[in-house]
């Protein structure tokens, strides 16, 4: 029997209790974020200390070497052109640069024959964006043209300076290309292994939902296809990652002899990208074959065999071995496809059509263009069970039925 005293007991308890787990989950939290803010110091660690020396190299030669008193641009441009990635150093170099030199050419001017004062700022910025964009310069050589006009008129107003501040401008942006020269070999990795995560994630997905399907279990698969609908930032990171590599060979001579791989790896974007959305409606499709259809064990066989063959695939990518060594286990599976049995039902040669197709852009990614990969495939059995019709609706945007069709 509860009491009053007991009631208050047992709601302070639970205050506790829930308390206790919203500080537990507090700390949590706390540690991840930590983690990752840490994570990320550690990983644009090199562009700090690059910047942080870029911007010492360039003001020590323009104020000590020739002698200028205060060669604010110096340092910024050498800072700006940089950035905090390897993306377009080079044309950022040149933006920033002939911005700097545009913004400081209109403010002198400016200053010299109108001084300078509230309207005066509003005149200069005003004259030196559209001075820029006459130029047909992008939205940074704009900008820049802009912030240094400010500079000008309101920090340094001396008029007749113009060349010693170009010329700061010029010492900023050759410091900066020296200092892009000089780049580490981790975003030249970097590509494949983010190639690796994402043959990784699609050998994943094959092995759970052939898992979903040898357990009956249509919420498993259901949980398989939302994890796969959240892999397109893999994509989207490969292909930042690739283009980045690019830009460190542009801006690096001393990395030249990485291109070729680089530039291989940047050609794997696309079938990888196709092979993890059709491993997407391969699973979507597994969803509706579970609940209707009989999904025959072959089949899951084939899946694994599937996923054990984007497995070594991954590793190869990851180990920079050659890609031709991932090859033979997606024969294999191409080669099981035509032994399939046919069902008839429409999920599962949904089903089969994807796997086929995943094989193929894998094959791509091995190395062989798109007509040897798809004569890699054996024709199929003919189905002995009711004919499959009407069109594969209900698959949306992911539908599968085009490169079914195609492939």
């Amino acid at each position: 029997m509860q009491t009053p005293i007991t009631d208050r007991l047992t709601g302070r308890l639970r205050t506790e209790i829930g308390f206790e787990e919203l500080v537990e989950r507090a700390r949590i939290r706390g540690r991840r974020s930590l983690r990752l803010r840490r994570d990320r110091v550690r990983s644009k660690a090199w562009h700090v200390g690059q910047a942080a020396l870029a911007a010492a190299l360039a003001w020590f030669i323009a104020r000590d070497l020739l002698g200028h008193p205060t060669p604010t641009f110096a340092p910024v441009v050498a800072v700006v052109c940089l950035g905090m990635s390897y993306r377009q150093r080079l044309r950022r170099v040149a933006e920033v640069t002939v911005g700097v030199s545009v913004g400081v050419l209109v403010a002198d001017l400016f200053v010299a024959l109108a001084g300078t004062g509230v309207w005066q700022v509003a005149l200069v910025v005003a004259t030196a964006m559209v001075v820029a964009l006459l130029m047909d310069a992008s939205d940074l050589l704009v900008l820049q043209s802009a912030v240094q006009s400010i500079f000008v008129v309101t920090l340094i107003p001396d008029a007749g300076q113009s060349l010693t501040r170009w010329q700061d401008a010029l010492v900023g942006g050759a410091t900066a290309v020296l200092a892009a020269a000089v780049v580490p070999s981790a975003p030249l990795r970097t590509p494949r292994v983010q190639a690796g995560a994402v043959a990784r994630v699609t050998a994943t997905v094959l092995r759970g939902a052939a898992t979903a399907a040898r357990q009956d279990d249509v919420d498993l698969a259901a949980e398989v296809l939302g994890r796969a609908r959240a892999t397109d930032v893999l994509v989207r990171e490969l292909q930042q990652a690739a283009d980045e590599g690019l830009d460190v060979l542009a801006s690096s001579p001393w990395r030249r002899r990485h291109e070729i791989g680089v530039r291989r790896v940047s050609e794997l974007v696309e079938p990888l990208d196709r092979a993890l959305r059709g491993t997407r409606v391969l699973t979507r499709r597994m969803v509706t074959a579970i609940s209707r259809e009989r999904v025959p064990g072959s089949y899951l066989v084939v899946l694994d065999r599937l996923a054990d063959a984007a497995e070594i695939l991954a590793d190869v990518l990851v180990d920079n071995s050659s890609l031709s060594a991932a090859r033979p286990p997606l024969l294999a599976v191409a080669r099981a496809t035509g032994d399939l049995e046919r069902t008839g039902g429409l999920s599962t040669e949904v089903v089969l059509a994807q796997v086929r197709s995943v094989v193929v852009d894998l094959l791509q990614v091995t190395g062989l263009d798109t007509g040897e990969a798809l004569a890699a495939l054996p024709p199929v059995q003919a189905v002995q069970a009711a004919q499959v019709t009407g069109p594969a609706g209900g698959l949306g945007d992911e539908s599968g039925a085009g490169d079914a069709r195609r492939r």
